[in-house]
């Protein structure tokens, strides 16, 4: 069995892997598919999809390496541990997408486009202070998550850009 701060570590790994996974790439498509004219269905459609496929194959590929990790490592094969690894990113990451996304739902492409990249930029910004919490460098990393995710959301919109 883990130790405690070994499932925590898991635990935090996962979370902001799933999340910032699940706000990046689905912003990035939705945005590049949005920039290209897609009409809002279709970028609705593409997105509900790509959130479930993403999600369980990010699930999976966690189960996985924490499996993997641990036959590495020589231990026990705690499949209980492997199995809520891919628990916590499945969830993470469905439940991320679901923020860029969502604004599809309500307003028109232009202006569920602004509202997608601003929430999900402001939702890695949470995210990266919330985690830098544990290691006190949460004003650094909140603004390095929301950068680096902000580059992101760019080559999404450039790759739509191209097909313009």
């Amino acid at each position: 069995m883990k130790s405690k701060a070994v499932r925590s570590a898991l635990f935090l790994r996962n979370v902001v892997f799933g999340v910032e996974d699940g706000l990046v790439s689905t912003v990035g498509l939705l945005s590049g598919i949005a920039i290209a004219g897609v009409p809002r269905e279709t970028i609705f459609l593409t997105g509900v999809i790509l959130i479930f496929v993403e999600a369980f194959s990010m699930a999976v590929g966690s189960f996985l390496s924490e499996a993997s990790v641990e036959e590495m490592d020589g231990g026990e094969d705690d499949t209980r541990g492997s199995v809520m690894a891919g628990v916590i990113m499945f969830a993470s990451y469905f439940v991320a997408g679901i923020i860029p996304l969502s604004p599809y739902l309500v307003f028109n492409v232009e202006q569920a486009f602004a509202v997608s990249v601003a929430g999900s930029v402001f939702a890695l910004f949470i995210l990266g202070y919330w985690s830098g919490r544990k290691t006190k460098t949460a004003r650094q990393k909140a603004v390095r998550m929301a950068l680096v995710g902000g580059l992101a959301i760019l080559v999404g919109v450039f790759a739509g850009s191209l097909l313009t």
